[in-house]
């Protein structure tokens, strides 16, 4: 038996405190697609197919390409994204796989480029948030919907 566990009606509070920080994120310069985009790929990372689904479709609504969502496993070698998603994309795995290593010297030179020092606090928060997401989802036992 799969363990299932209701955490928005278990722990309003929580999860009311998480979706406030997405609705602060959301307002953020970055963007919603940028947004999408990294909580899609954290959530690859992490294994987590209820918000792969639910991210996926978040960016095909929001008009982004199959093309791009089929992509995103292997962004680094596909040419259909930005260098700023690149960087976004790269500070997102850093952060996620962030057990034994931190961000490395390059990739900390290379996200000014890109990002203003406020909109790197956010990022932060974002891939953070995602995380934290991926976890409750995964613990709690939150299924992939069939849409």
């Amino acid at each position: 038996m799969t363990l299932k566990l209701n955490f928005p009606g278990l722990a309003p509070a929580a999860y009311q405190a998480l979706a406030g920080v997405n609705t602060v994120l959301d307002a953020s310069s970055l963007g919603k697609s940028l947004i999408d985009l990294v909580f899609l790929r954290v959530s690859q990372i992490n294994g987590c197919a209820f918000c792969v689904d639910k991210h996926a479709h978040d960016l095909l609504e929001h008009g982004d390409t199959f093309q791009r969502l089929n992509s995103l496993v292997c962004w680094r070698e596909a040419p259909c994204f930005s260098e700023k998603e690149r960087a976004a994309l790269a500070w997102s795995e850093a952060l996620t796989n962030i057990a034994g290593r931190h961000v490395d010297e390059a990739l900390q030179q290379e996200l000014p480029k890109h990002f203003t020092e406020k909109e790197l606090v956010d990022l932060a928060f974002v891939i953070g948030l995602m995380n934290a997401w991926n976890r409750v989802a995964i613990a709690c036992g939150k299924s992939f919907s069939v849409r």
